[in-house]
Formats: C-alpha cells, structure tokens, sequence
C-alpha cells in the first residue's frame, strides 16, 4: 500500500530535498541483507527516518531493520541516535548491539 500526499504536505522526517549518503550494514544485518553497503539517495533528514525509508522498501531490509529489533547506527563512524541529521556524503552504518565479556 502506498500513501499519498500533497506535494505541499512535507513527509515525516524529509527534507524535501534528495541527498546522497554512504550506508553500511555490519555483522548479522550484513548476512541478512546479502551486502555490505550501498549507495542511497534518500529525502530523509535523520538517521530514523532513512531507517524507516528503508524498511519501506520491503526485503531484505524490513526484517533485519525492522522497528522493535535492536539495531545500533552510526553516522561517520560516531555512535548517533534517531534523530541525528543527516548530511549529504555521509556514511551511515547500521548493526546490531555488541556483546563482550
């Protein structure tokens, strides 16, 4: 199901306008997705609105990003939260929380 909006009526979380960012699947979400990384051109403005992007576009990404799973991101390699803004060129990372002991 698609939703439609105005065109005046700005999408949750976007910018308007398209930028390009550099993301990277890590670890289990790397397995799940079948690549490392890729290219996006994304209207979002923040890391969970890419996230919620993505999702959107069906497998392989609605599972292992999927809302209720813990995934972790980073935005140029610094741990970032939701609402971080995104920049064009930036690299964004995407993985599952890290255990050790």
């Amino acid at each position: 199901m698609t939703l439609a909006t105005p065109s005046n009526t700005p999408v949750p979380g976007s910018t308007g306008q398209a930028i390009t960012v550099n993301v990277r699947y890590f670890a289990s979400i790397r397995e799940a997705m079948g690549m490392g990384g890729e290219v996006v051109t994304t209207q979002a403005a923040h890391l969970g609105a890419l996230r919620d992007e993505l999702i959107a576009r069906g497998e392989p990404y609605a599972g292992p990003l999927a809302r209720g799973k813990a995934v972790r991101m980073a935005l140029d390699q610094t741990l970032a939260h939701e609402a971080t803004p995104l920049v064009a060129g930036c690299e964004v990372a995407f993985f599952p929380p890290v255990t050790g002991g």
